[in-house]
């Protein structure tokens, strides 16, 4: 833990659960956004919006095409982090750990839970159409909706996902009428969580 640290937290709710009281349900079609950081082939951060796919109890789930950036600094690093905010309610999470691929079946039920246009685009989001011109773009994918009309879809072969195993939870609530504050939780190797309020 940093210097910040003000105090241990004595009977410090569970982060697991903790986190499971501000997430969406498991595979619920709620897809809330998060930011997720990974280490750069270069060393440098690197960070992107993603969608949250599902939080089942112990890891975080996200989902994307295999060839992507982010996959393989994911498989050259397999650490991240990921902060999910929500202004409405003054709160946000940070989460720390280390990340591993999916099982195929929990792939595919990320993708049946997407919405048609994001089942499409797992299909069409290419380097081919990223640099098509506009007018070509859309030619490209109302053919592919033509050609498949209203059946269901399944993943493409790029389609892939990954879930987040935590090490380090960071709650962080507000309020406007006085301060916010940080609760951090550390697992140790026996996987323990140690917890500390920081200041907001």
């Amino acid at each position: 833990m940093t210097s910040a640290v003000t105090g241990a937290v004595s009977g410090a709710p569970d982060p697991l659960a903790l986190a499971a009281s501000w997430l969406p349900a498991t595979w619920s079609g709620v897809t809330p956004t998060m930011t997720l950081a990974t280490i750069g082939l270069d060393g440098y951060p690197s960070a992107r919006t993603v969608l949250l796919s599902a939080f089942d109890g112990q890891r975080l789930h996200f989902h994307t095409d295999t060839r992507s950036r982010k996959a393989a600094e994911l498989a050259a690093v397999p650490r991240a982090s990921v902060t999910i905010h929500w202004p409405d309610v003054a709160r946000q999470l940070t989460v720390t750990g280390d990340v591993a691929p999916v099982t195929d079946r929990e792939a595919r039920i990320a993708y049946d839970a997407r919405s048609r246009y994001l089942q499409v685009l797992a299909w069409l989001n290419d380097t081919d159409l990223a640099v098509a011109p506009e007018a070509d773009r859309r030619v490209r994918w109302a053919a592919f909706e033509r050609e498949h009309g209203d059946a269901p879809l399944s993943p493409p072969p790029t389609w892939g996902g990954f879930a987040l195993t935590p090490l380090r939870m960071l709650f962080w609530t507000g309020a406007a009428d006085g301060p916010s504050n940080r609760l951090a939780y550390e697992r140790d190797a026996c996987g323990v969580w140690r917890s500390e309020v920081w200041p907001g």
